[in-house]
């Protein structure tokens, strides 16, 4: 019976070994507890000390429940940053949504030198943050700027009063949305890419037998099998934009007078600059329950517009 029942049970643990459900648990695994702790460990703490008086130098204080929030929301410069979060969001994902929609469509014919132009497409996305924004820097720079230099030899702009495109409130929110679509337009050319790669030649055989060609199969036949990867490359964007301080750092530092702050710089200025981590932990956690809603949103939708 024991050398019956030894087989058996080798049998029944190569089975289990085996069987799909059980390796997908354990390939997933690491990939769940390495995000768990990266992610859910800070998420943790920064619920923790918005509930809190937590200084500088702390990591904990009196309790204070919701005043955090209250005072956060109280401020006109939060409104403001809250604001333009949305509108930066929202103007640099439309931008990056025709963009990279265009430059990969173009990307698909057969051209001479194509690897260069995807090289150089690529690039932003590529180089560091801090130096690709450095060159948009000095290109927008009030003095030396070539944008300023160019407009004035076409006579677009008067040569004694230029625009200063970081010290003027209009002018520097623009400017910051533009830099980063920027950065982000190559990030989605990737991912257009990989979906016209995806659309099998026999669609494209079908769509010219119709009579489908130009704007035609573009609106017919490419966008419909483009929607759930277009929706992939949104929704990575948004969550890029909206937590993201680096271009708006190193470019107007939130200014001039605080008119392109947005919630994670004016969080990072309020709870490390200023030394109010209760109240700066609660200024970003304004963004948690929006980000889940679009992504969720996002993701229905992908589905809803899943080719099958």
């Amino acid at each position: 019976m024991v050398a019956v029942a030894a087989p058996g049970a080798r049998r029944r643990r190569r089975n289990l070994l085996e069987s799909r459900r059980f390796l997908a648990s354990v390939l997933i695994a690491p990939a769940v507890l390495f995000i768990a702790v990266l992610v859910g460990g800070p998420l943790l703490l920064a619920v923790y000390l918005s509930l809190t008086d937590a200084v500088g130098g702390t990591l904990g204080g009196p309790w204070v429940g919701l005043d955090n929030f209250r005072a956060a929301w109280d401020d006109p410069n939060f409104r403001r940053a809250l604001r333009n979060t949305l509108l930066f969001t929202i103007a640099s994902q439309a931008i990056v949504l025709v963009c990279a929609g265009l430059i990969a469509h173009a990307l698909t014919r057969p051209i001479r030198g194509k690897w260069i132009l995807r090289f150089l497409i690529i690039l932003p996305w590529a180089a560091p943050v801090p130096l690709s924004t450095i060159g948009w820097l000095w290109i927008y720079d009030s003095l030396f700027s070539i944008v300023n230099w160019v407009a004035r030899r076409a006579n677009l702009v008067d040569d004694f009063n230029p625009p200063q495109w970081l010290g003027d409130q209009t002018l520097a929110l623009a400017a910051v949305t533009s830099v980063h679509a920027w950065r982000i337009i190559p990030f989605a050319v990737v991912i257009f890419l990989a979906g016209l790669a995806s659309i099998p030649a026999e669609v494209d055989d079908a769509a010219k037998v119709d009579g489908a060609t130009g704007l035609r199969k573009f609106w017919y036949v490419t966008l419909p099998l483009q929607l759930p990867i277009a929706t992939v490359a949104v929704l990575f964007g948004i969550v890029f934009t909206a937590t993201d301080m680096t271009v708006v750092y190193i470019l107007t530092q939130g200014g001039p007078f605080n008119s392109t702050q947005m919630l994670t710089s004016w969080a990072y200025f309020v709870g490390i600059r200023g030394g109010s981590l209760g109240e700066g932990a609660a200024i970003s956690l304004f963004l948690l329950p929006l980000l889940v809603v679009v992504a969720v949103l996002m993701l229905r939708f992908a589905r809803k517009v899943e080719v099958t």
